[in-house]
């Protein structure tokens, strides 16, 4: 895949299983939440494997492996069922394949991270840990936005009764605690990857405190982007109400985001549990 055309998508498990044949294996099934799947080149399916005796293959937790197979997006069928409140250009539609075949040399996991085979600092990365920063990056960018746009609404709007949005103290107040909120957040996060990009191992993963680091200032990222969007919004009045205006759908996107799996509160328990000592038997 060293293509630059090259662009993969793939979907979740969603129960669906690779039935291991000869040379690789072969998939039947339906998977939602297939971003980026309309711009695909190749397509992909994180599917769990059933031995040729019926059995599942289990993973080194001795839970169910779940393995990725990638094939050509041609071979799949897209359904136009992407219509949420936000993120709509993700285009995170569902597929379906029927009875296709996929080599061995074309599957993967994601599950063993000490299994990578490029000494680059990337790829030393969980793939969770990427997902991860990704959502970070993209909560950020939202919310920055819709700073930047409050920013000139300040200069030119006089709520009915009050005072230009630019003069009021608690406006002030309250945008320069965002400002401070939002950039402590993404400074502390790549400072948290270049740190652990620095000292990544040559082979192998980072370890579970470096997985915990990225984890939690992502968590942390998200977490007050969306505080600041929601702040930001409620600052912006009925101005922000609209679907011409410029905050309407960075607030829907931003939301979106929030429901998503990197951004569950759940994380900073997990994080918590590590920081104090215990050692999960998985962690991503």
């Amino acid at each position: 895949f060293s293509d630059p055309e090259t662009v993969v998508s793939w979907g979740p498990p969603n129960e669906c299983r690779a039935f291991a044949v000869a040379g690789g294996y072969r998939i039947t099934g339906h998977w939602p939440f297939a971003s980026g799947c309309r711009q695909a080149n190749w397509m992909g399916a994180h599917c769990h494997v059933v031995e040729p005796d019926g059995s599942l293959r289990l993973n080194g937790s001795a839970t169910p492996l779940i393995r990725t197979l990638l094939f050509p997006a041609e071979q799949a069928t897209l359904y136009d069922d992407w219509q949420p409140s936000g993120l709509r250009g993700t285009s995170s539609n569902s597929y379906s394949v029927e009875d296709v075949f996929v080599s061995e040399a074309f599957s993967g996991t994601r599950e063993d991270p000490e299994g990578r085979r490029d000494p680059g600092p990337l790829y030393a990365f969980t793939q969770q840990g990427l997902y991860a920063v990704g959502v970070a990056g993209v909560a950020i960018g939202l919310a920055q936005g819709m700073m930047n746009e409050f920013a000139k609404l300040a200069q030119t709007k006089t709520p009915r009764g009050l005072e230009r949005l630019a003069d009021s103290v608690m406006v002030q107040d309250s945008f320069a605690h965002s400002t401070a909120q939002l950039s402590a957040a993404r400074a502390w996060l790549c400072h948290v990857l270049d740190e652990v990009s620095a000292k990544a191992p040559r082979e192998g993963a980072i370890d579970v405190e470096s997985r915990a680091q990225v984890r939690l200032a992502c968590s942390h990222a998200i977490e007050n982007a969306v505080e600041i969007g929601n702040s930001v919004h409620h600052s912006a009045g009925v101005s922000a109400l609209f679907p011409d205006s410029p905050f309407e759908r960075r607030f829907r996107d931003l939301h979106t985001v929030s429901q998503q799996i990197q951004s569950r509160r759940s994380h900073f328990a997990n994080i918590g549990s590590i920081l104090l000592g215990h050692r999960p038997n998985v962690f991503y």
